[in-house]
């Protein structure tokens, strides 16, 4: 997630305490590049985003709070609650999604915030 903090200035989520608060990396290559699939894109922000949790101590299972961003959501829905589905525990955090013109770059679909990880399921370091 270096090239996130080069390019951004900023880190990926910081932890505080027992508690992960994670701006989830959007669906992009390690260069950053654009994934243009939707399903591969969302695949891709799903792997990050483990990626990020488990830098961080955590897994998917401890995930209490998930905010998502959606550009054409509901062109996209179908796919994205699939590849969701596959990737994602279900039942374990509450979800809420929002559609929005726009996301940071040109091409991005989807983007999370995760607000907390569950100290019951980080792991230790």
């Amino acid at each position: 997630m270096q090239p996130i903090v080069e390019r951004a200035g900023c880190v990926p989520a910081v932890k505080v305490g027992d508690t992960l608060y994670c701006a989830g990396p959007a669906g992009c290559t390690p260069e950053l590049a654009v994934i243009e699939d939707p399903e591969a894109q969302f695949i891709a922000a799903w792997q990050n985003l483990r990626q990020v949790l488990e830098e961080g101590g955590c897994r998917f299972e401890g995930v209490v709070d998930m905010t998502t961003y959606h550009v054409n959501m509901s062109q996209h829905m179908a796919v994205f609650r699939e590849v969701k589905n596959r990737l994602f525990p279900r039942g374990h955090c509450a979800w809420t999604t929002i559609g929005v013109s726009e996301l940071a770059h040109p091409g991005w679909r989807w983007k999370s915030n995760v607000r907390r990880c569950s100290a019951s399921y980080c792991t230790t370091r």
